[in-house]
């Protein structure tokens, strides 16, 4: 009878834990760890993501490394490295690029050491936005960032912006009705906070917002790089326009595609709407305006410091309050919650039952 009751004790064990798995939070191990699929996809591309980024880990001020020279170029690209000889530029890690390192590591919300560490390699690996991060001090009781001279649409509040597709610029594998409504999505999200309502139309050439899907250099002064990389760009009020990689694999529903290097449509079309708005990228980790997004990511929530930000330029939609934002969260937590509970109850009644059973 012992041993039976132990063999029903183990496996009852065995059945709690499937169930219910110790509570640690899964991560990635900062720096390098691409899956092998990623890895190959990412080498095969020029772009920015570069596969050699070992060479550059821990590189300090006196450092000399093969290749540093493009790294200063990514960091011109995004605003935070002025260069003026494109043809001389040295592989020397200097005390101007030790001064952006430093600026990249402050408005990202990295570990400020002023070295290439892991933290910082990782996210210049990220695939990100194409648009110049917005480097100045910030106001010490916010986080959220404007272009230079807090361009807005001057037209009267409430305000109706028109957007439209590119009918010479889509991708073949996603259908148009689907782009649609992953971009009516991404726009109602915005105007649910803001005195602004977005209406699709089908004169492209008169839209205040024109979309479209562009590969390589597409005449804007801003080439894409292919796959990863840079995942698209947009401008700020009231240029319009808006940008995306056609190189990417672009999702509208993450769990049906199963490419590593998939990138969810609406979240991309979420931070661009934010540009066109007139907001710039914000340090906030949690923020839709963060410039990075990694690929299978989904993040398609308005945090409080993008609300903030956009309200401070077009005042607040009066059917939204700040505390039924905060109410609908605490909301979904206690659901979440009452359904860790429930299992965890089912699982050892489960348990307890086949002891009963062997006993």
């Amino acid at each position: 009878m012992l041993p039976s009751l132990a063999c029903c004790l183990k496996t009852s064990l065995v059945l709690f834990l499937l169930h219910n798995p110790p509570c640690v939070t899964s991560r990635r191990t900062p720096g390098f760890a691409l899956s092998p699929p990623m890895e190959t996809t990412i080498q095969d591309n020029n772009n920015y993501t570069w596969h050699n980024f070992k060479t550059f880990l821990n590189a300090r001020k006196g450092s000399h490394v093969s290749g540093m020279s493009e790294l200063k170029r990514y960091f011109h690209r995004f605003g935070y490295l002025q260069l003026r000889d494109f043809d001389n530029i040295t592989d020397n890690f200097d005390a101007g690029f030790e001064s952006a390192v430093l600026r990249y590591q402050a408005k990202l919300g990295l570990p400020i050491t002023g070295k290439l560490d892991s933290h910082t390699i990782s996210q210049i690996m990220a695939p990100r936005c194409g648009v110049p991060d917005t480097v100045h001090k910030l106001h010490a009781s916010r986080n959220y960032v404007y272009f230079p001279g807090k361009p807005r649409w001057t037209r009267h509040i409430p305000m109706t912006l028109t957007y439209s597709f590119s009918p010479e610029n889509l991708i073949s594998y996603l259908s148009l009705s689907d782009v649609k409504n992953v971009f009516k999505h991404a726009f109602a999200r915005w105007g649910s906070v803001i005195p602004v309502s977005f209406m699709e139309t089908d004169d492209y050439g008169f839209a205040d917002i024109k979309i479209g899907f562009y590969s390589g250099d597409h005449g804007d002064g801003e080439p894409f790089d292919g796959i990863l990389g840079v995942l698209a760009h947009s401008f700020s009020p009231e240029s319009g326009k808006f940008h995306l990689d056609a190189a990417e694999t672009w999702a509208v529903e993450l769990g049906m595609e199963k490419s590593e290097v998939a990138v969810d449509l609406e979240s991309v079309a979420i931070h661009e709407i934010g540009h066109l708005l007139g907001l710039a990228h914000s340090p906030v980790n949690e923020a839709v305006m963060y410039p990075s997004l990694k690929p299978r990511k989904k993040k398609v929530d308005l945090s409080v410091d993008d609300i903030q930000g956009v309200q401070a330029l077009y005042g607040s939609n009066p059917n939204f309050t700040l505390g039924s934002l905060l109410k609908s969260d605490i909301s979904t937590n206690q659901s979440l919650h009452q359904r860790v509970r429930y299992s965890l109850w089912s699982t050892l009644f489960i348990a307890l039952l086949l002891m009963l059973l062997c006993m």
